[in-house]
């Protein structure tokens, strides 16, 4: 879903494409604008998941102080 809004994406679906950024990147043979424009996706991916991973966090510590 490369073309998705990020902040649409699930954890998963986030991680997966994370993933296939990172593999895209280090394949190399792009561009110099394309390997920056795939960076900048990668980075709002990571981000989306930092996110979903610290409302977990939230989540968890809010049910124990229960």
């Amino acid at each position: 879903m490369p073309d998705a809004s990020v902040d649409a994406l699930t954890y998963e679906q986030a991680r997966d494409e994370l993933a296939a950024v990172v593999a895209g990147l280090e394949s190399g043979g792009l561009s110099l604008e394309e390997s920056l424009a795939l960076w900048e996706r990668g980075e709002a991916l990571a981000q989306r998941c930092q996110a979903w991973l610290d409302a977990a966090r939230v989540r968890v510590a809010d049910e124990e102080s229960e």
